[in-house]
């Protein structure tokens, strides 16, 4: 039974028991998702994306069976990679990886030049001059195996003259002139071909805009990632108008899946990056965009009953990246109710937990949790269960379980 078929409370506690009886030989705290949950928001992102390609966000998995499994669906192709090391690594079973960011990393950039096959596959992240000398000095590369690049344009939010920014700071390259002068520059240097156009809108894709956000905050959020569709609409038009004159591209990718249908709406985009939605982590609770179903979960043990309305978990303070929060700390999922204590939080040793529910917990029952964000998760354990129908049907490793290390 997968969790799209929870409509209420009861239906609930029905998979999370499903879940406790499939995992009932293994002791927490341990990761599991539900692939019937999978396999639903793989089919919602792809509905979403009204027929473009998704690449695939290796760093929202972290796990290569996953990965395999997310391709398979129909949608998916190729993967936005986090590292070069880790590029490398995946193009030794997948044909179509693009590193997300760019590299200064001289050993990888030596390993790829030097392999017709990864030189193939593989395609780095440029945003500046800075970046195309780096790749001269550290491998120098040849005509006759030239390195695929793709050009990051900044897709964040300036208003009043540049004076407020709305968005992550990544790439120096905002306007269409900057496109095309990078364009120009990187048809200049032997070894290098320009083969792509990214930008990726954080300030739609990665910010909260439904009621499970900020209350007073949201109708704010909504309203700046209007006015920010319509000034990217133009200006990414014009910029990947720009790039192709100069340049025979073979793809713009965009977006994140907080953004994939207004992303995928864009006619300038060929191809619309995710994977977060298929975890769905606790953070993609106040989306109105795409309402995915949660399916990667943790358990930790209760270990304590301090005193009547709070118990204690082992562990659990697997806290997610970003600006520090109350909403970078896991979701207790279940049983439903559970808050964290304002003077402790969720803790690297101990968790206190209270709410209705928790005197009946006794020592060693489980909580189930969620990640606040998606593939965070997989670098605390080794291995993954796979959950299908009440039962374990898999044990896959994480790239932490493989020993692999994103540097």
């Amino acid at each position: 039974m997968g969790l799209e078929t929870v409509p209420n409370l009861g239906a609930r506690e029905h998979v999370f028991a499903e879940l406790d009886r499939a995992t009932a030989n293994l002791q927490p705290p341990f990761a599991a998702v539900e692939l019937g949950a999978f396999d639903t928001n793989a089919a919602i992102l792809r509905r979403n994306a009204i027929g473009k390609p998704l690449r695939l966000v290796s760093k929202s998995l972290r796990c290569r069976a996953l990965m395999r499994r997310a391709l398979a669906q129909p949608g998916f192709k190729g993967v936005l990679a986090y590292t070069l090391p880790e590029a490398l690594w995946l193009a030794e079973e997948f044909d179509d990886v693009v590193v997300a960011y760019p590299t200064a990393n001289a050993d990888a950039l030596r390993h790829l030049a030097g392999s017709d096959e990864l030189a193939r596959r593989v395609t780095l992240m440029v945003d500046s001059v800075e970046h195309l000398d780096y790749l001269r000095r550290a491998v120098e590369p040849s005509p006759g195996r030239p390195l695929r690049l793709c050009l990051e344009l900044d897709m964040s939010l300036d208003l009043f003259g540049g004076r407020v920014h709305i968005g992550a700071h990544r790439s120096p390259v905002h306007t269409p002139d900057q496109a095309l002068d990078m364009a120009h520059e990187i048809d200049k240097r032997p070894g290098v071909q320009l083969v792509g156009l990214m930008g990726y809108e954080s300030q739609i894709a990665g910010v909260q805009d439904g009621p499970g956000s900020a209350r007073l905050k949201y109708p704010l959020v909504r309203l700046m990632q209007r006015v920010s569709r319509a000034e990217l609409a133009e200006r990414r038009a014009a910029a990947v108008a720009a790039v192709r004159s100069a340049a025979d591209i073979e793809f713009v990718n965009g977006g994140g899946t907080g953004s994939v249908p207004s992303t995928a709406a864009d006619p300038s985009v060929t191809e619309v990056a995710a994977g977060s939605g298929l975890y769905s982590p606790a953070l993609f609770d106040g989306y109105r965009s795409i309402r995915p179903l949660p399916a990667a979960f943790f358990a930790v043990p209760v270990v304590r009953r301090p005193r009547k309305g709070v118990v204690t978990a082992l562990g659990g303070g697997w806290i997610a990246s970003g600006v520090p929060g109350w909403d970078r700390l896991p979701k207790p999922a279940f049983p439903t109710g559970l808050s964290y204590t304002r003077t402790e939080g969720a803790g690297e040793v101990q968790t206190p937990l209270r709410g209705k529910t928790v005197d009946g917990l006794p020592i060693g029952a489980r909580v189930w949790m969620r990640h606040a964000k998606a593939g965070e998760l997989a670098e605390r354990v080794n291995t993954l269960q796979l959950v299908a129908e009440g039962r374990i049907v898999d044990e896959v490793p994480t790239y932490r379980g493989e020993g692999f290390a994103f540097a």
